[in-house]
């Protein structure tokens, strides 16, 4: 599922280095922590590599 805007790509990037370690979990906030608690790192990676042109800075319906 690719992220629907650059902020939501950008949350998901940032829980992703904490799944694979790069980042403290405990750093994470907002939509950052709550992706890292609901998706699996294939999820979040399929949401992290979406191409960001084209896409809204934040989806409308958040």
């Amino acid at each position: 599922m690719p992220a629907k805007s650059q902020a939501q790509q950008m949350a998901a990037g940032a829980a992703l280095a904490a799944k694979r370690g790069e980042k403290k979990a405990s750093e994470l906030d907002g939509a950052a922590k709550s992706m890292y608690d609901s998706m699996s790192k294939e999820e979040l990676e399929a949401m992290a590599s979406a191409k960001q042109k084209g896409k809204p800075e934040h989806d409308a319906n958040t």
